[in-house]
């Protein structure tokens, strides 16, 4: 399964869901906001020390108490309109020769509709009785930010880059963070003339007791087997934490096409390169996720007990909106900055990527 190619592994999902093996929700969620503050890592830290792209309910905040977040939330930029939870990403700078730096924007993923940016997220199970959703106050960080080298985890890592050769998604053939030619864990080495698509894995397991953690990892695990790649459901729980919850998985198209003809910033033996992430690293290698659930009542549950499937989910009888009502879903930014300009330092950092003294 791991080597099928997208088209591929659509039909082999669709003919486990058939059987009634397999849930696999995959729907799109527009850009709430982008911002610096972190209610999981800085809660209440007004700014915080690097810009995220969020997207999910409008209940987002630089504080986020550790409740039933769909009860506070009026509004969501996800498609499956019951899905008030939120979603939240390091943003991607490119750094210029001259040493300014530019946001680069998020685009729709592919087969996602007219969304405002924003992300894709999957969550995904083998069928009834096969996991456990998220109970209101959960979240969890997939990650680490501070990382430099890669993980070690070879084809099973839980976050990579696709260097899409041409526009239109051109070579999207395999699964996420499988293709040897256009994935890296690290930063892509050449340009991406149809852009660059960022893959963030969760963890597969909870301990089944806290909510959360001081690191918000602790409470959750990979396998006994090791991380497990997408859509890989299956491997065992170790007994520090038995319990299997949903895959949570998410994607982000970073629209590099008006600078990949900005050839001077690339060197051709890939020593150079000019990306970023919004929290200083020009490696790639500490790219991550930060999660706070936020599903209504059991939805999140019937979708994975009714084998569900793509943007819908019919079984479940889970509602969902178009992305007409999902871009109006945003909320104000906390910290009044420039994040859409060509800046000389990214927000947060000085000159040589550093938190000012």
């Amino acid at each position: 399964m791991f080597w099928l190619t997208a088209a591929a592994l659509a039909g082999v999902a669709q003919a486990q869901m058939q059987m009634g093996s397999l849930s696999m929700l995959r729907f799109g969620c527009a850009q709430t906001v982008i911002d610096r503050i972190d209610p999981l890592v800085d809660p209440g830290k007004i700014p915080s020390p690097h810009v995220h792209q969020v997207v999910g309910g409008d209940a987002f905040n630089a504080t986020m108490a550790s409740t039933d977040i769909s009860k506070l939330a009026k509004c969501t930029s996800c498609t499956f309109s019951e899905d008030f939870s939120n979603y939240w990403t390091a943003a991607i700078y490119y750094k210029a020769s001259n040493g300014s730096y530019k946001r680069i924007p998020q685009m729709p993923n592919q087969q996602i509709g007219d969304s405002n940016g924003g992300l894709t997220v999957y969550y995904t199970a083998m069928g009834k009785g096969s996991s456990t959703a998220f109970k209101p106050g959960f979240r969890m960080f997939s990650g680490d930010a501070a990382r430099r080298v890669p993980s070690g985890f070879g084809k099973n890592m839980q976050s990579c880059y696709r260097c899409f050769p041409g526009v239109n998604f051109q070579g999207n053939t395999m699964s996420p963070c499988m293709d040897p030619k256009i994935d890296s864990e690290g930063f892509p080495k050449t340009p991406c003339p149809g852009g660059i698509r960022s893959s963030v894995i969760f963890p597969l397991c909870w301990d089944g007791k806290n909510l959360d953690s001081p690191n918000h990892i602790d409470h959750v695990a990979h396998p006994e087997s090791g991380p497990a790649s997408f859509a890989v459901t299956t491997a065992k729980c170790p007994a520090s934490h038995p319990v299997k919850i949903p895959q949570v998985h998410l994607e982000i198209v970073w629209d590099t096409r008006n600078f990949a003809s900005i050839k001077e910033d690339w060197s051709a033996d890939g020593s150079k390169q000019p990306l970023v992430l919004s929290s200083g690293d020009e490696t790639g290698y500490g790219q991550h996720g930060d999660y706070v659930f936020g599903w209504e009542g059991d939805t999140l549950q019937r979708a994975m007990d009714n084998s569900c499937f793509g943007p819908t989910c019919p079984k479940g009888n889970l509602k969902t909106q178009t992305f007409a009502a999902a871009n109006k879903c945003t909320v104000k930014s906390a910290v009044h900055e420039e994040y859409d300009a060509w800046v000389d330092h990214l927000p947060g950092l000085d000159n040589m990527g550093n938190m000012p003294m």
